[in-house]
């Protein structure tokens, strides 16, 4: 939990305890009054990791949960139907965008667009929509091809709540396991556009930015790069090590469905 904590923690509370930056001092020095140091301009690092995880954190959880918020109803779409073309129209585009590597996409869309943090947020989410509609549609096959969900749609049962209230419900524990290793990804491709210059600017207070900027003076100072580095390192790992301790916890799915359609026999 510390793993995760630690780097939303900073994320979210460093920029109101950050202070004032200072005078800029001398580059890739060690002491001086700074406790970790001045980077490759001769800011202190303390400074720019409290300020620093703000966009690599935030961009990264935004285009994650968009990515979700957009492949859901898709991929619950292309599982649930009974039309054949429907399903194609649904998958077979998203099927072609697989085959473009996501870093390549991100970097072309950032080149044409030149957007912010928020446009590359959006990027990172629908370069993520196709593997994330691909994986919802076959947790929701699997899940529709029950006994109880057929006899929900006997019943009459809307397709609303039975593909967010039935089928939905029954893949929450795959989603969560997927999350953590999706928000990786995410992260990954967040960090390697600000490297490249997309999203933001090549002085900008970010982690990812400072590991790219501060890498020529490892061997001197390397606190500059180790910190934020190891900060997202502990914000990937922890999101995995809690989202395993969670599904760890939480009682096997299954149940739900089939009450549900008890429920509906008694009240007829």
């Amino acid at each position: 939990m510390a793993l995760l904590l630690v780097p939303l923690a900073l994320a979210l509370v460093g920029p109101w305890i950050a202070g004032d930056a200072g005078p800029r001092g001398v580059s890739f020095t060690l002491g001086d009054g700074h406790w970790l140091g001045t980077d490759h301009s001769g800011r202190d690092v303390v400074h720019q990791v409290l300020w620093g995880g703000r966009s690599v954190v935030l961009t990264a959880l935004a285009a994650t949960a968009l990515a979700y918020l957009l492949a859901l109803p898709i991929g619950l779409a292309a599982a649930l139907t009974r039309r054949g073309w429907l399903e194609e129209a649904l998958v077979r585009p998203l099927d072609v965008l697989l085959a473009i590597p996501s870093l390549l996409l991100v970097l072309m869309a950032g080149t044409l667009l030149d957007p912010g943090t928020v446009g590359l947020a959006l990027i990172v989410a629908a370069v993520n929509v196709p593997d994330a509609v691909r994986m919802v549609r076959a947790g929701a096959a699997e899940v529709a091809a029950r006994p109880a969900v057929e006899a929900l749609r006997m019943l009459g049962e809307g397709w609303w709540r039975l593909a967010f209230g039935h089928v939905g419900r029954a893949m929450l524990r795959m989603l969560a396991a997927d999350a953590g290793v999706r928000l990786t990804g995410v992260l990954y491709l967040v960090a390697t556009a600000a490297f490249l210059g997309v999203g933001v600017g090549p002085d900008a207070a970010d982690w990812a930015v400072m590991v790219d900027q501060n890498r020529t003076g490892l061997m001197v100072q390397p606190w500059a790069v180790v910190v934020p580095a190891l900060l997202i390192v502990a914000l990937t790992t922890g999101t995995n090590l809690v989202c395993d301790a969670v599904l760890a916890r939480r009682p096997p799915a299954g149940k739900e469905a089939a009450d549900d359609v008890r429920h509906r026999g008694a009240r007829r």
